[in-house]
C-alpha cells in the first residue's frame, strides 16, 4: 500500500469520483472505511469515520451544480487519514458553524474544516487512529 508521504499533499493515494447524488454516498462510506482498516484505525473509528464522511457529503450534496461529480481524494499516513469531499459550485457557501450537521462533523473528525474557491466546495476530514495516542507498552525487561 502506497502512503502519502509527511506533507506531500500534491497528490492522493486514491481518488474517488461519484455523482452528486446521495444514492451513491453509501460507497464513499464503504471506501471510506476500507481505507481506514488498512491504516489499522479501530472498529470505533472507522464508525466515526463513516458518519464524519456521510455529513461532510449531506453538506457539499446540497450545492452541487447540476450534473456534476462528487470528488474524494485521500490521503493517507499512517494511523492517520484525511479525505477531501467536493462538487462543482457556481455560488459556494462556506456551512453554517452552529449547524447540526457540522457540530456533529466536527465533534467525530480529527479536524475538519471547509472551503470555496474556483468554483468548488470542499470539506475536508481528517481522523486520526486513537492508537496513535497510545504510548507504547512499557519495558519489562529491566
Amino acid at each position: 500500500m502506497s502512503v502519502t508521504g509527511p506533507g506531500d499533499e500534491s497528490r492522493a493515494d486514491v481518488e474517488l469520483r461519484l455523482p452528486a447524488d446521495s444514492a451513491y454516498v453509501s460507497v464513499l462510506r464503504t471506501t471510506s472505511a476500507g481505507l481506514a482498516a488498512r491504516l489499522d484505525f479501530t472498529l470505533d473509528d472507522i464508525e466515526d469515520l463513516r458518519m464524519a464522511v456521510g455529513e461532510a457529503s449531506a453538506l457539499v450534496l446540497p450545492q452541487a451544480d447540476p450534473g456534476s461529480d462528487l470528488t474524494c481524494e485521500f490521503f493517507m499516513r499512517p494511523g492517520e487519514l484525511t479525505i477531501h469531499v467536493g462538487v462543482l459550485s457556481r455560488q459556494p457557501t462556506l456551512p453554517d458553524e452552529d449547524s447540526f450537521a457540522w457540530q456533529v462533523l466536527t465533534t467525530l473528525a480529527t479536524k475538519a474544516s471547509a472551503s470555496t474557491g474556483d468554483g468548488r466546495f470542499t470539506i475536508t476530514v481528517s481522523m486520526q487512529s486513537a492508537l496513535q495516542d497510545q504510548d507504547p507498552a512499557p519495558d519489562m525487561t529491566g
